[in-house]
């Protein structure tokens, strides 16, 4: 029987090596062990894998890179089996990789929460085999949360709107939040493209809109 090929994606190099360390050792073969997402892409492109075991928070924001990933590559290879391994429930694109196919082929688990590494291996056969592995604080999560555009966002993005909402320049977010303008500048076409805002117009009008949703769900 031929070993389960993986590409592993974690931005900690130690917590990087000892899970391909961990996935030797119960017989998987690990094709690629990368830190960030555009590099998970390319490798899962490169190699082809049979499972992906990604983190969720990576570089260069560290928000909800590996899940958009994970969503992207879903997209375009649908029967790919995906394990999210996180410590933060990140409910942003959690439900849309979930939906896909049907949750054939998903996990999502949470790090703290995997006490035996021989559990562990097995739910990576388990997704691996179309099966659907979902930690019970995830499914609480996504239960609770409310049907509203602003949940696509990530918290650094909903950070990044509320200051807009301030009416805030792109360099005093940047001040504010430590970060560089363009940094900002992408924060704001994430948002943009998340609230599924209308291609035409300006961006100004389109930040304007924006805010507006912000200002919508806002408890009065």
């Amino acid at each position: 029987m031929s070993s389960i090929r993986v590409v592993l994606a974690e931005d900690g190099a130690l917590l990087r090596e000892g899970l391909a360390g961990l996935l030797q050792r119960f017989g998987f073969a690990v094709a690629a062990s990368v830190g960030d997402a555009e590099a998970l892409v390319a490798a899962v492109e490169e190699h082809e894998p049979d499972l992906v075991v990604t983190d969720i928070r990576m570089p260069p924001d560290f928000s909800d890179e590996g899940l958009r990933a994970a969503v992207r590559m879903r997209r375009t290879r649908p029967a790919l089996p995906v394990v999210a391994l996180s410590q933060y429930v990140e409910s942003s694109y959690a439900a849309e990789l979930l939906d896909s196919q049907n949750g054939h082929g998903i996990g999502y688990v949470l790090k703290e929460r995997v006490v035996d590494v021989a559990d562990f291996a097995d739910t990576l056969r388990r997704v691996h085999g179309g099966g659907t592995v979902i930690d019970p604080a995830v499914v609480r999560q996504l239960v609770r949360r409310r049907s509203t555009p602003l949940e696509r966002l990530s918290e650094r993005e909903r950070e990044v709107l509320s200051l807009l909402a301030e009416g805030h320049s792109n360099a005093r977010i940047a001040r504010d939040l430590v970060v560089s303008e363009p940094t900002v500048g992408k924060h704001i076409g994430n948002i943009l493209a998340k609230l599924d805002l209308p291609p035409d117009g300006t961006d100004v009008d389109r930040r304007v809109m924006a805010v507006l949703t912000y200002l919508r769900e806002q408890p009065d």
